[in-house]
């Protein structure tokens, strides 16, 4: 009986084991992923919102936050890490190496930053994975009632007849309120001053208190201070009416499409979270976000558009919106020191 292998023998037979062993290793590897996505979390996970607490991002967070820790049978806790128009929350999130920590913010974040900034403290490309984009919802734009404005041309017709004489807030340089409204100073040829605050209930609140005369709002903000007739929605920045606000015109009746006052809100994972984890929680907020009655008085109760892109999905959303934002901030004229 032979007990030695031919040359050739020996050669197949290290082919055949360098095939083998790589192909067992990642299906090793695989199979570990597939395990810890579907053990995790094994420890408190923590959202980071960067902007305050209060505003509509941040309340969508928490009911959020709330259904993901009874599905995930541990504390699901919002960090709101507001200023630099969300880079310091991000930045946060995108150095983050405990496996724990996730990121909610909107379109600033990955589709305005980087066509403001010449160099970001992260990169929106490589470091983060896109879980999820939640919901979409314009804005209103409000003044102050006690100016006696009813109509957007009535805020025109003073701006014209006072140059500089009108501030409007925003929650921050190159924030949504910020393009709009230098859209509309273009589109309008009216010069108004900006003036930047932390976030969209601050600006709301200096609205109301008088402290300056306009900005752009949410619904959610705005609607107790709309009930209460302190401040007035002179129009709205999405393409219908409201149904809550139908008297509200928007820009594209009142004749300026190209103000653009549309916010998106997603979810995101540091760049370190496997394929398989990205997914798992995908499908748990999906799951959380089909139960009619959060869909009832968390979106549809707040006027937000739902929208549930995957990640594959909202990745090649996001690279379609930063094109679009792009265009629009070099339309706008907005600056900023690098």
């Amino acid at each position: 009986m032979r007990t030695w292998l031919t040359p050739s023998e020996r050669d197949f037979i290290l082919s055949f084991k360098n095939i083998l062993i790589p192909c067992l290793a990642c299906a090793l590897l695989a199979f570990s992923s597939l395990t810890q996505a579907q053990e995790w979390p094994t420890r408190p996970v923590k959202i980071v919102v960067p902007y305050p607490a209060g505003g509509g991002v941040d309340v969508l967070a928490r009911a959020l936050a709330n259904q993901l820790q009874e599905r995930w049978h541990q504390s699901v806790t919002i960090d709101n890490k507001p200023g630099a128009n969300t880079l310091i929350g991000s930045e946060l999130v995108a150095h983050a190496n405990d496996g724990q920590t996730l990121l909610l913010s909107t379109d600033a974040t990955f589709t305005i930053n980087p066509h403001l900034y010449a160099k970001l403290p992260y990169d929106p490309l490589l470091d983060f994975k896109p879980v999820t984009l939640l919901v979409s919802f314009s804005q209103l734009l409000v003044v102050n009632s006690k100016l006696g404005m009813n109509h957007l041309q009535d805020l025109i017709a003073q701006a014209k007849a006072r140059p500089n004489s009108l501030s409007y807030a925003s929650y921050g340089p190159g924030s949504q309120p910020q393009l709009a409204t230098e859209m509309l100073k273009q589109k309008a040829h009216i010069a108004i001053e900006h003036i930047p605050y932390k976030g969209i209930p601050q600006a709301v609140l200096a609205v109301v208190s008088g402290e300056i005369p306009m900005t752009w709002s949410g619904v959610i903000s705005a609607r107790p201070h709309l009930a209460n007739k302190s401040i007035t929605a002179l129009a709205y920045g999405g393409r219908t009416r409201l149904k809550e606000y139908p008297n509200v015109p928007t820009m594209v009746e009142l004749g300026y499409p190209e103000v653009d006052a549309n916010v998106w809100v997603g979810v995101f994972a540091p760049a370190s979270f496997s394929p398989n984890l990205v997914d798992r929680i995908h499908a748990d907020i999906q799951t959380v976000i089909s139960q009619s009655a959060f869909r009832d008085k968390e979106i549809e109760g707040k006027a937000y558009d739902y929208e549930g892109l995957g990640p594959d999905e909202f990745k090649k959303y996001i690279q379609s919106e930063s094109l679009s934002r792009s265009n629009l901030i070099k339309t706008s004229g907005i600056k900023l020191n690098p």
